[in-house]
């Protein structure tokens, strides 16, 4: 018998806000089920197993992620358009740090192409059309800005820019003016 109030996205959306407090790898269907106070066999109505569960929390967040870089790339272009894309990133990842490493999640190929990935792509050409990149230097270019977000997002999430000087926001505004002057500029072959 399914236990009344659960359904998959109800368990889906609980195991993000599970993956902020204790951490992405911690998430289970043991931990998730503690936390509805049910048995753990309650839940296989809905999931399949620990790794469906971590997928469609993976897909939770690259569509939330997605949503707020449309949200924030809304009539902008240029470097008012990267700035906010990269805040976008950043500001996930300090307000749901699990559902941020979620988004890394290895997803399957059928499952990769299907989810808010692709968007992820387009959405970051967008930014770039303002920069008047050909191809394949905007390919480079999505991957540097993916590179340089993410890095320095993880960098700070482990703590390794809290004890030292200048502050962490400052080095991240310098950073993306540093990005916007090598767009402008790229090198050529």
């Amino acid at each position: 018998m399914v236990r009344a109030g659960l359904t998959t996205e109800r368990l889906v959306r609980a195991g993000a806000e599970l993956a902020d407090e204790v951490g992405f790898d911690q998430v289970t269907l043991s931990a998730l089920a503690r936390r509805f106070d049910v048995k753990a066999a309650s839940l296989y109505s809905h999931l399949k197993n620990s790794q469906d569960l971590k997928t469609r929390i993976a897909l939770l967040a690259l569509e939330e992620l997605a949503d707020r870089a449309a949200d924030a790339l809304a009539g902008r272009s240029g470097k008012d358009a990267l700035a906010a894309f990269a805040d976008v990133y950043r500001d996930y990842a300090r307000r749901h740090p699990g559902r941020y490493t979620a988004a890394r999640h290895p997803l399957d190929h059928e499952t990769a192409a299907t989810s808010a990935g692709p968007r992820h792509a387009q959405l970051t050409r967008a930014v770039l059309r303002g920069y008047d990149l050909p191809e394949p230097d905007q390919t480079h270019a999505v991957r540097l800005l993916g590179s340089v977000f993410h890095g320095y997002v993880s960098l700070e999430a482990a703590g390794g820019f809290s004890h030292s000087a200048p502050d962490s926001q400052e080095s991240w505004t310098r950073i993306v003016d540093a990005l916007d002057s090598l767009l402008r500029n790229w090198p050529t072959p």
